[in-house]
């Protein structure tokens, strides 16, 4: 295992920048996400880690060794690929031992290592198989059975679930959690998908047109986005945006631009009369006998929760109720957002003002 540390790593092809001064420290046994849209240079990067693609500028170290011209082969390094890229014309057990048979490594060690891995994924039942008669999931458990017997010093994965069906990428969300709490291997983590980072990763790499948006726990970044662009990446629904401007009467509200009064507990640098982007997540929104009345545009129940669309003025809102409500379309309700969780972004910059 060895700590990854990335030093205002830089990409072009050609004229086009594509990562800008990156700066990461990934500390021994961690497990992080680099999460973005897709463009946000997530993938070159872990491809820069990983040797695959040639680093412009800065430096990226494996533990204690600036790695920035050494080969892919020699870095100590293990990547899982989007599309498992195993050998058709190989069993499950020649596809893992395959990288350790190319380094002559001894035959019972390498069956000893295949073993261990094929129990820790188990894959014991399927050693004599082809992967065309495994399902995505089994074919994605290979493809980081192979990861595991070379016992790397860092993991990389790109995008590993992105071609599996829903309940499976939830059930391989948790077996690689697992795994890396089982092996405590540093582990360098790509996807689109916000929902794998905040439940899988120690920490979160949001990027966003080759920079750094924000980093940090999980939850760090569901409390206290820095701006606007992680507000609405992180969370799910996505968090619900009103234009408004801070009141001036010192009443405790922001009035958005359709002339609603928001409550908020806490305005920070927000100041009299500014104007800013009020921010509310659709769990933290409540019935209420005191609320906004609004119009209800959809109703979608789920069993655990009913996910409800209102119009309030013209400006529709997505609420997560934990109740079940029987209001239907065109029917009114009172919302009101808890004012204690609200987020401030300042309506120029985006920055977070509260």
């Amino acid at each position: 295992m060895a700590s990854v540390d990335i030093r205002g790593v830089r990409k072009a092809y050609g004229a086009v920048q594509v990562v800008h001064g990156v700066d990461i420290k990934i500390a021994d046994g961690e497990f992080v996400i680099l999460v973005g849209p897709s463009g946000c240079g997530k993938s070159t990067l872990l491809r820069m880690i990983a040797g695959l693609e040639n680093i412009t500028g800065g430096e990226i170290a494996i533990g204690d060794r600036v790695v920035n011209n050494v080969p892919p082969k020699e870095r100590d390094i293990a990547m899982v690929f989007q599309n498992y890229a195993l050998y058709p014309h190989m069993t499950v057990a020649d596809n893992m031992a395959f990288s350790m048979k190319l380094r002559n490594a001894p035959k019972v060690e390498i069956n000893a290592r295949v073993q261990k891995a094929a129990s820790i994924l188990g894959l014991e039942k399927l050693l004599d198989r082809y992967p065309r008669q495994l399902s995505g999931g089994q074919r994605q458990r290979v493809a980081m059975g192979r990861a595991i017997v070379r016992d790397p010093q860092v993991f990389l994965f790109d995008e590993p679930l992105s071609n599996l069906d829903a309940k499976l990428r939830v059930q391989m969300r948790t077996e690689i959690k697992e795994l890396h709490q089982r092996l405590k291997t540093t582990t360098v983590y790509v996807t689109h998908d916000q929902i794998e980072a905040m439940t899988m990763a120690d920490k979160i790499v949001v990027m966003h047109d080759g920079i750094i948006e924000q980093m940090g726990a999980p939850l760090d970044l569901y409390d206290r986005p820095d701006n606007l662009f992680v507000a609405g990446f992180i969370g799910s629904p996505a968090m619900n945006f009103v234009q408004a401007s801070v009141s001036v009467d010192g009443s405790g509200h922001v009035i958005s631009k359709q002339g609603d009064a928001l409550p908020v507990a806490q305005f920070g640098k927000a100041k009299p009369g500014q104007s800013v982007v009020y921010g509310i997540r659709p769990e933290h929104i409540q019935l209420s006998d005191q609320g906004l009345l609004s119009d209800v545009v959809v109703a979608e129940p789920t069993g655990s929760e009913t996910q409800v669309v209102v119009r309030l003025n013209g400006q529709d809102m997505v609420c997560v109720f934990r109740e079940r409500i029987t209001a239907k379309p065109g029917e009114k309700i009172r919302i009101l957002p808890d004012p204690t969780l609200v987020h401030l972004f300042d309506a120029t910059s985006g920055n977070r003002l509260n």
